[in-house]
């Protein structure tokens, strides 16, 4: 006879409950050429929604991303999906499509990964469905691996067909400005001069060439006459330099920049290449004025109104003695503000502005520990060897603090030994209407 054994009464048998699964809706938007035709994101939601209300799952998140999934760790909502699966949150995903997830080995190796720790138990897209088996994984692997197969194919083709272009004369970028790319869909990469800026670009030229202007008297002059790209802004100081060293407007460019490889374009010019390299000279004898020689607190300092650097001049002034008297000038270099109202401000100023910062620093560690003792032992040569100064009878030459050789250096120094003492200042200095601060 078969026994039977019965539960206690009172207690119920313990039954296997099923788990509870909650999903994260995830719709992205993805940049990549081939999925332009691809639906939207409020498309994919909707769908997906859809398809939630018949299968009767419950959504408890609902993520929205547009970055590219080519490179492994770059979506910020997708790592965000990651840390919540981790922590519990949700144990699904829904979406559209496998590859809506990744396009690349680092991030579906970390879905695997979080399947294989039973925190994604199942992936749901719109004809699949992905569990916690070898087959599904391996198929999830497979459809990830497709994607980032057809990523990489299509950037060698894209490059392919840009080196093809190139070798037709065709610019493979955006028409710089004195020239628009042509709307004819049939007319990739062609351009057609620009009737309202060319002839500005070409006078720019020639004012560079011939009537020795400088880059910033151009952006003065371009100001004035109110020019402006095709996008209705000023033109920067930087990309009037940009443009002054532009082949393209004589009829050659490099594809792509930096490798050497020159093609001869199919656009026509708009200066000669004799005028070119005028102005090529002329840039190279400006670059050599503003950068050929080195100031004391150049690269030291920015601006305390715009973030700039701070630039300097030395001016001369020939005195009626016949003789000369010379100064050094600092100012802000307006790169970040054109309109900055700082004041420029004499070298001499500023050390008389640095003496009470170098009583604030803390100089025992610096290199000029070691060229105080040098200086010292050097002077005390020089006493005994020429003077015949018994230095036993004096010591003073100890007492010399690092701070007080410091602001000696500062004001009786050399350009050099001046940087020097500034080179130990680690904090940034500021310049403020020729007042100086440590931030």
């Amino acid at each position: 006879m078969e026994h039977i054994t019965q539960a206690p009464l009172g207690h119920a048998a313990k039954v296997a409950s099923p788990v509870r699964m909650t999903y994260c809706l995830y719709a992205r938007k993805s940049t990549e050429q081939e999925d332009k035709q691809v639906l939207s994101i409020d498309s994919q939601i909707k769908e997906m929604e859809k398809m939630a209300l018949a299968d009767n799952l419950e959504i408890v998140a609902m993520k929205r991303e547009s970055h590219s999934a080519k490179e492994a760790g770059q979506r910020p909502v997708f790592n965000e999906i990651v840390e919540e699966l981790k922590s519990g949150k949700y144990s699904g995903i829904l979406t559209w499509a496998p590859d809506r997830i990744a396009r690349n080995a680092g991030d579906l190796g970390r879905i695997v990964d979080l399947m294989d720790q039973k925190k994604l138990i199942e992936i749901r897209t719109y004809g699949q469905k992905f569990m916690n088996t070898p087959n599904d994984k391996f198929m999830l692997m497979i459809l990830g691996s497709q994607a980032k197969l057809e990523n990489d194919n299509k950037v060698i083709n894209v490059k392919r067909g840009l080196r093809t272009r190139a070798a037709m004369g065709l610019r493979p970028s955006m028409a710089p400005t004195g020239y628009l790319n042509s709307k004819n869909k049939d007319e990739r990469c062609q351009v057609i001069v620009d009737a309202k800026r060319a002839p500005i670009i070409k006078e720019m030229f020639e004012k560079v060439a011939n009537e020795n202007y400088s880059g910033r008297k151009i952006y003065k002059w371009l100001k004035e006459i109110e020019f402006k790209n095709k996008n209705g802004k000023y033109v920067t100081l930087g990309n009037i330099y940009r443009m002054l060293r532009m082949t393209f407007y004589y009829g050659v460019f490099e594809y792509p920049e930096g490798s050497n490889e020159w093609y001869t374009g199919k656009h026509t010019p708009i200066i000669t290449q004799t005028l070119f390299e005028a102005v090529q000279e002329k840039i190279k004898v400006e670059k050599k004025k503003a950068y050929g020689r080195e100031f004391a607190f150049t690269r030291m300092l920015h601006c305390a109104y715009c973030e700039s650097g701070i630039t300097a001049e030395e001016k001369i002034k020939e005195l009626k003695d016949g003789g000369s008297n010379s100064h050094i000038y600092y100012r802000c270099t307006k790169v970040k503000n054109r309109e900055c109202p700082n004041e420029s401000v004499k070298e001499s100023i500023l050390i008389d502005e640095m003496l009470p910062i170098i009583d604030k620093m803390s100089m025992d560690k610096s290199e000029l520990k070691q060229k105080l003792q040098e200086e010292v032992a050097r002077y005390a040569l020089f006493q005994t060897g020429v003077l015949g100064v018994d230095l036993n009878q004096s010591k003073k030459h100890k007492d010399v603090s690092i701070k007080t050789f410091a602001k000696h250096m500062l004001k009786h120094g050399t350009m050099l030994q001046k940087r020097e003492v500034l080179s130990c200042i680690k904090s940034k200095i500021l310049l403020k209407d020729k007042k100086l601060t440590m931030e």
